[in-house]
């Protein structure tokens, strides 16, 4: 957590209708006669991560003193590079809804599609392209792909009352959700590969159609891995994001009235009457709204800011992942990443060095001659 005498070079002021203080100025060189190079000793010391809240489908933690760069990069990664499975094709037999089959295609595949989570994970990525053997798209295999079934008739219930207007008495079927899709395993293996989890909608109540009489839907889909960044549907979280810490600091006493109208300014618990004055105990539930800056008896009295290097992150899973889980992929992804770039950068310094010795050696020839 922050020390309670922040320092202000990492404070990015809030003013009322300006921010200031924004860029980073902790690099080397900015500030005379002192060493801001980057070390990872001290990055160990100081570096922290805080988990506030930590359950399956939400999750709310602290990142504490890291570089935006780094932070912006976790975001991202969770969003658009962990993988989750989503509705890739869909084959239609019939569709008598009012829905037309490109649009219930694209709405199958935004449903959040669960099961056994190892099983998923082990799962192959499906192949894409033209197979030069046949010269067709690769088909699909029981290692990358998982068959999900959908039925669904409309029937008017026999004997309803006249002038009756409520679907639930009139028909039978008339509102298609999630949880009518039916996972169909390819195999025996499959099948024992995802035991007592199998495959299911994430949310079971997401509604597909609403159908009518004589209505019908049937219409085969294939699930397969992919990734946010080639298609939102593969992103893991409904949603990732993250803010700088809020500052409060009270230049001057405020007590009294004056105290009751202050803490109105703020969100509930962000600050506290305390002995007839007004303190600040929870700054991070802060909004920043700034109205306490359009009150003039407030002026001079209380500054606000961000921290920043505090990042509040809130992940919420889409199903296939627990939250916690989804920032944990992120940094071994990171990591991944960090090493293809120091292995290349280390190859082509070595070619580098190479050419230089080949080319001294082949100057030293024509010298020769």
């Amino acid at each position: 957590m922050p020390s309670a005498v922040p320092n202000p070079r990492n404070i990015v002021g809030i003013n009322a209708e300006t921010v200031t203080n924004v860029t980073s100025n902790d690099f080397p060189g900015h500030w005379p006669g002192e060493d801001n190079s980057w070390d990872l000793e001290k990055f160990r010391r100081t570096f922290t991560v805080d988990f506030f809240r930590n359950d399956r489908y939400h999750a709310e933690f602290d990142l504490i003193h890291i570089d935006a760069s780094i932070a912006n990069a976790f975001r991202r990664i969770m969003m658009a590079e962990v993988h989750s499975f989503a509705i890739e094709q869909c084959y239609f037999l019939n569709n008598t809804s009012v829905i037309q089959d490109e649009v219930l295609a694209h709405r199958l595949g935004f449903i959040p599609i669960v099961g056994n989570h190892e099983a998923m994970r082990s799962m192959k990525w499906h192949r894409k392209g033209i197979d030069p053997k046949t010269n067709a798209d690769y088909p699909p295999t029981v290692h990358d792909t998982l068959i999900l079934h959908l039925h669904a008739t409309c029937e008017r219930i026999p004997g309803a009352p006249k002038g009756e207007t409520d679907p639930n008495k009139l028909y039978t079927g008339h509102t298609v959700y999630a949880r009518d899709l039916e996972w169909r395993p390819a195999n025996e293996v499959q099948q024992i590969k995802f035991g007592d989890r199998p495959v299911r909608a994430g949310n079971p109540d997401i509604i597909i159609a609403k159908l009518r009489p004589g209505q019908e839907i049937i219409v085969t889909s294939h699930a397969v891995k992919g990734l946010g960044k080639d298609h939102a549907k593969f992103s893991p979280v409904a949603t990732c994001g993250y803010r700088l810490l809020p500052q409060i600091t009270i230049k001057e006493p405020i007590t009294g009235r004056a105290a009751e109208r202050f803490q109105k300014c703020f969100p509930k618990g962000v600050v506290e009457i305390v002995g007839g004055e007004a303190k600040v105990v929870a700054p991070r539930n802060d909004t920043v709204s700034r109205e306490v800056l359009r009150h003039e008896e407030f002026r001079g009295k209380v500054e606000l800011g961000r921290v920043r290097d505090h990042f509040i992150y809130f992940v919420e899973s889409a199903g296939q992942w627990d939250s916690d889980e989804i920032f944990l992929e992120a940094v071994s992804i990171l990591q991944a990443k960090v090493s293809r770039l120091k292995r290349h950068t280390m190859r082509m310094l070595q070619q580098e060095q190479e050419q230089a010795e080949r080319d001294a050696a082949d100057e030293a020839d024509a010298m020769e001659e």
